[in-house]
């Protein structure tokens, strides 16, 4: 049994130490795997590595109980965690970038820009 899986285990188990053991022995390779994703994404991409990893890892080892299989297993759901996380985040941009900062108003509600047609628009449409 490798040492990380022993350190799952102990997490399993409910030991809180555990998981405070566990970030030094894989930040290297979950950070590896980070930077892979990146390199995989459109250009533009501002999530960094570190900080991939580190949304990854709260994620993984939160506050709900997970039920790893062993050091195989919680890579997969590492990756699998920062897929969905670098998705969560093109979807936000995407949906920033389409107006979703926007609030919608009434146009009942809403002030037109312009009061009233002007006496010399009025004019000009009528000359036409």
């Amino acid at each position: 049994m490798s040492d990380v899986t022993r350190i799952l285990t102990a997490i399993e188990q409910g030991d809180a130490r555990a998981a405070d053991e566990l970030l030094p022995m894989v930040y290297q390779e979950l950070r590896r795997l980070a930077a892979r994703k990146i390199s995989r994404e459109p250009p533009g991409q501002t999530l960094q590595a570190t900080a991939l990893v580190h949304e990854a890892y709260i994620r993984l080892v939160g506050a709900e109980a997970q039920n790893w299989s062993g050091r195989t297993y919680f890579f997969a759901a590492a990756a699998e965690a920062m897929r969905r996380i670098l998705i969560d985040n093109a979807r936000r941009k995407q949906r920033l970038k389409h107006g979703g900062g926007q609030q919608k108003i009434d146009l009942n509600d809403a002030e037109p820009a312009v009061e009233a047609p002007s006496d010399d628009l009025l004019a000009l449409d009528e000359a036409l």
